[in-house]
């Protein structure tokens, strides 16, 4: 699943931003990753996190909770802001509290500190199955609607009529998929 031919035929690697301070697990995720045939990236810092994420085309960012510069968090809000990039969130602390908000915002999964590279491995192959080409084709869709139910794919916000509706991410994710196929069964 980390390369895949595109419509002319050519292979693409898989290309993923790890934004974490902790330099050696970056260079650890770097050389696992690389050798499971991922292009892999790293900055060390929130608000570096977030313009890098937001001015290349990446298909995943994994992303740790405690950063300098600005929290993972609050990261995340701004990556989902303008981007629909599958993100993998990290963290040392293992808060029922923080997976769920981390989720809740727009985290498409959630690895605690310490973890095996194998996993995190399984995880992101997981996430790019389920979000399939959702990174590179970010902007094609970037809203949903269906009589008065509006979704904004970017910021992830639901609308009936004019009023926001607030949604977990799992809602907001059967929502975007039953307003993609009105009428349609869809397989669970």
């Amino acid at each position: 699943m980390q390369a895949r031919s595109d419509a002319t035929g050519e292979w693409i690697t898989n290309k993923i931003l790890v934004v974490d301070d902790d330099v050696e697990l970056c260079e650890l995720v770097q050389q696992y990753l690389g050798s499971q045939g991922f292009h892999v990236d790293a900055v060390h810092d929130g608000t570096a996190g977030v313009s890098e994420s937001l001015s290349n085309t990446y298909d995943l960012v994994i992303l740790d909770v405690m950063l300098p510069g600005i929290r993972g968090f609050e990261a995340l809000r701004q990556i989902r802001a303008k981007s629909a990039v599958p993100v993998v969130m990290l963290t040392a602390h293992g808060e029922d509290v923080d997976r769920i908000v981390g989720l809740e915002i727009g985290a498409d999964d959630y690895m605690p500190k310490p973890f095996n590279p194998r996993e995190l491995a399984a995880r992101i192959h997981a996430v790019l199955r389920r979000t399939a080409g959702t990174a590179r084709e970010g902007k094609a869709q970037s809203a949903v609607a269906l009589g008065d139910i509006r979704l904004d794919m970017l910021s992830r916000t639901a609308y009936q009529k004019d009023r926001q509706v607030e949604l977990t991410s799992a809602e907001f994710e059967l929502l975007a998929q039953f307003l993609k196929a009105p009428g349609q069964v869809l397989a669970r």
